[in-house]
């Protein structure tokens, strides 16, 4: 097994920064899983889920990173960085540690702005300095906002599959 460096923890584009969670982020994160529609998360559940990512980026160093936005007065409550736009990074999924998945949500309020390709972008290239040779992203066919994402950072078709929920759409991308 080929041993990586771990991943960046704290990277920041243009518009936003992505860095590790903290138990303060934890309310916001109830409400992206409540915005879900599947279901409300209790905050005693996101608590550990939180634990339960800090300890797996320590032991894999991969991440899965809040996203929020840089600088004062940005995004709908005004407050700027405080205000949690979602998550981006890099988790094992469906995939593997040498070859991780592109795993990303934000809240509804924030689609159609450019964050997520913005984040996934930089994300891509934390990956790419670990010296990982490819990335895999899934999603649902149905999900054409996030083809749409995955399409303008160079992800192309690999395969379709099919679970328990129907079917997936695989994408890879070379790094």
């Amino acid at each position: 097994m080929v041993t990586y460096p771990p991943m960046a923890s704290h990277l920041e584009t243009e518009r936003l920064t992505l860095r590790p969670w903290s138990p303060s982020d934890a309310p916001a994160l109830c409400a992206l899983h409540a915005e879900r529609g599947t279901g409300t998360s209790t905050l005693p559940y996101v608590q550990e889920l939180i634990g339960a990512m800090l300890d797996r980026t320590t032991e894999n160093g991969i991440a899965l990173l809040p996203v929020r936005l840089r600088g004062e007065g940005g995004g709908r409550t005004g407050t700027g960085e405080d205000e949690l736009l979602g998550y981006c990074g890099i988790v094992v999924g469906r995939s593997s540690l040498e070859e991780p998945e592109i795993a990303y949500e934000l809240f509804r309020h924030a689609h159609g702005k450019g964050y997520a390709t913005e984040a996934a972008r930089a994300v891509l290239g934390a990956v790419a300095r670990t010296g990982r040779e490819r990335l895999w992203a899934t999603t649902r066919p149905e999900n054409a906002p996030s083809l749409r994402v995955l399409d303008k950072l160079g992800f192309t078709h690999d395969r379709t599959t099919t679970d328990e929920r129907g079917e997936v759409v695989w994408l890879s991308v070379e790094l």
